[in-house]
């Protein structure tokens, strides 16, 4: 798996604790938990722009440099 795919794998569960996050805030009556998971809701989505920037990045890399050949297939 190229570093890209992990990225956007990793942002991909980061969204589902979002989601996860945003639910529970909609569920929530308390005004210091509701505040609690507003904090993890901005961390979280800070994290999700970190990895698509990375996938972008490791993408752009990838494109310019085609991956090296496998040692071990055999050869022609």
């Amino acid at each position: 798996m190229s570093t890209a795919d992990e990225s956007l794998n990793k942002a991909e569960d980061l969204l589902a604790r979002l989601e996860s996050a945003r639910t529970k805030l909609e569920e929530t009556q308390d005004p210091d938990l509701a505040i609690e998971i507003l904090q993890e809701l901005a961390e979280l989505a800070k994290e999700v722009e970190a990895e698509l920037q990375r996938a972008k990045r490791a993408a752009e890399t990838e494109a310019v440099a085609p991956p090296s050949p496998n040692p071990d297939a055999p050869a022609d």
